[in-house]
């Protein structure tokens, strides 16, 4: 199990790298938020593209991911250049408040430059305000920043008049030009690419999400029970049916139950929201990706066009991804005949009193924040409640991650007086699972493995006892 956004994926790859280098024994690999892309490589024995030197979260390639819309940036830098030049006139003269009584100090200890700074800096206003400097500047400069940002607002308008062709939108005029603050698409498409060279190789151009789909999955089912290849589920939060979508690829006898009408169960509901990744919805693999890697508020929705024989009916809902959606991803992989669980976190959980971090000003942190407490509470509850419905249920999670969400581009921490980056989540993650699960369970004894299945499991769960 593969949880978190943004930087998580990070985490995600050290810890997917330390279990393969165990030789870890992994079934089925699920996802939601960054974690759905991690579970797309693990899945086709591909987790190498993310840990490797080269890789993404190695490399400042990271630093790109999830930027403010370039509509928003540009409209910001005109709008300062604006107020800068609005304040320009009013910060000469308020230098000057500074510089006479400077000069007139200078005068009274007896140094001869004092009288020449004040006649000096009384000629620069004579000039700057003169028939050809300010006057004649500033008001060009206004129209400049004007223009650049109706332009901006002109530039949005059409491309939300665009996007209507595929889903209509309402709201205020200058809301729809402006759109969602953070970018998505190209996370999505970063990751995308990323999938079809494992799948096809560089040598062939990267074609629609459609297409990298049908090639994912034609790969996964031909290799399915082979080693390193596993079963994959994703999930991604539909704001039109509010409801959680349930990506599923499954072997054959395990498909045929998971996807079976079950008594007592409402069939419409379970039709609604699992789709058969090894069946019709195959094309529908970088929807799910594009759904879990669109943070929720801040980035327009992934729109997903239903096939016209789907239960939906051809329809196109908006996706994004629910971060407190891990209780329900661990109820479907228990569907799918799932015993034992190793829930893969980034976020630590809190120390206790007297550990309060600085809380963030800037919205980025302060998104990055509201994600990272609501998955540390979702792990915590779906931890809890996982335990009844699984044989054993691991947890690998850093005791310390300074590192945000979107905190792309590393962070200060101040606990440790020091920056961190990236490539130090990918090592922590790596670590992690060595002490966490590999050391005390994988490579224990019989006692040890005993204790740590018996601290793992409820009291109620029986536990066998294994022979060294």
């Amino acid at each position: 199990m593969l949880t978190g956004s943004g930087t998580a994926g990070a985490y995600h790859a050290g810890a997917l790298r330390a279990l393969r280098e165990a030789g870890v024994k992994v079934d089925l690999v699920a996802g939601l938020g960054m974690g759905a892309a991690s579970a797309l490589f693990a899945a086709v024995d591909g987790g190498s593209r993310l840990w490797a030197d080269d890789a993404i979260w190695r490399t400042e390639a990271a630093a790109a991911l999830y930027r403010w819309r370039v509509g928003l940036r540009v409209a910001a830098l005109a709008i300062a250049v604006a107020l800068a030049t609005v304040l320009l006139p009013l910060g000469l003269f308020l230098v000057a408040v500074l510089v006479y009584p400077i000069g007139f100090l200078l005068e009274i200890v007896g140094v001869q430059a004092g009288a020449g700074l004040a006649a000096a800096y009384a000629r620069l206003l004579a000039d700057a305000f003169g028939a050809g400097a300010l006057p004649t500047v500033l008001p060009r400069v206004m129209v400049l920043a004007l223009v650049v940002l109706l332009a901006v607002l002109g530039a949005g308008l059409i491309q939300a008049i665009r996007a209507n062709a595929r889903r209509r939108e309402r709201g205020p005029i200058w809301w729809r030009a402006f759109g969602a603050p953070l970018v998505a698409a190209d996370v999505v498409n970063r990751f995308a690419s990323e999938v079809w060279q494992l799948i096809r190789g560089s040598a062939v151009p990267c074609p629609a999400l459609g297409d990298i789909s049908i090639g994912y999955v034609e790969l996964l089912k031909e290799n399915l029970g082979q080693p390193g290849f596993r079963e994959l589920i994703l999930t991604a939060f539909d704001l039109d049916a509010r409801r959680d979508l349930i990506f599923a690829l499954l072997s054959e006898a395990q498909r045929a139950e998971y996807f079976a009408p079950r008594p007592g169960v409402d069939e419409e509901w379970r039709q609604s929201e699992r789709l058969d990744l090894a069946g019709v919805a195959g094309h529908h693999v970088g929807d799910g990706l594009a759904g879990a890697l669109t943070v929720p508020i801040l980035a327009e929705p992934h729109l997903m066009v239903f096939s016209s024989d789907s239960y939906w009916r051809g329809e196109t809902h908006r996706l994004c991804a629910r971060p407190g959606a891990l209780g329900r991803l661990l109820e479907e992989v228990a569907e799918a005949g799932v015993e034992q669980v190793v829930i893969l976190s980034a976020t630590a959980e809190h120390a206790g009193p007297h550990a309060l971090d600085v809380g963030r000003r800037d919205p980025r942190g302060r998104l990055g924040e509201f994600l990272a407490a609501t998955e540390a509470t979702a792990l915590r509850e779906a931890a809890h409640v996982a335990k009844k419905r699984f044989r054993t249920v691991f947890t690998i999670r850093p005791a310390h991650n300074p590192i945000g969400p979107f905190d792309l581009a590393g962070c200060y921490d101040e606990r440790s007086d020091r920056r961190h980056t990236l490539a130090e989540v990918v090592e922590r993650g790596y670590q992690d699972a060595y002490r966490q699960f590999i050391d005390p369970v994988i490579g224990a004894g019989g006692d040890q493995l005993y204790r740590a299945r018996r601290e793992a499991s409820p009291p109620s769960t029986p536990v066998e006892r294994t022979r060294p």
